[in-house]
């Protein structure tokens, strides 16, 4: 079966700057875009961004500015999130997923496969 194991979140300082991967198995990794998305408490799941089947192009939601960068190694059947200036508002619980086939899209239903979460805490 499909498994999406997010790691490297952590509790940092504003303006420190994170790297969160997802190691992905089950599946044939370069033929599926990967998503990263987030949730804080009382909020719904947010689209941060995705990658398509190759690393050749990636979407990012308007509200990151530019601070997020995905990639993606397919001979690690791995995704990874770079994070730099961490704010505050950052804090959240930050997931991956697969998609249902190899373009970038921001629509969770766009999305098959979710790993359980890793916690990204910014403090001031």
């Amino acid at each position: 079966q499909v498994q999406l194991v997010e790691s490297g979140g952590e509790l940092v300082q504003a303006g420190g700057s994170l790297r969160l991967s997802c190691a992905a198995s089950g599946r044939t990794f370069s033929n599926y875009a990967m998503g990263w998305f987030r949730r804080t408490p009382g909020k719904e799941l947010e689209f941060v961004g995705s990658v398509d089947w190759n690393g050749g192009s990636t979407y990012y939601a308007d509200s990151i500015e530019g601070r997020f960068t995905i990639s993606r190694d397919n001979a690690k059947n791995t995704v990874y999130l770079q994070i730099n200036s961490l704010k505050p508002e950052d804090t959240a619980v930050y997931y991956c997923a697969q998609g249902r086939e190899i373009r970038a899209t921001p629509s969770l239903y766009d999305y098959a496969y979710w790993g359980q979460g890793t916690q990204v805490t910014v403090s001031s």
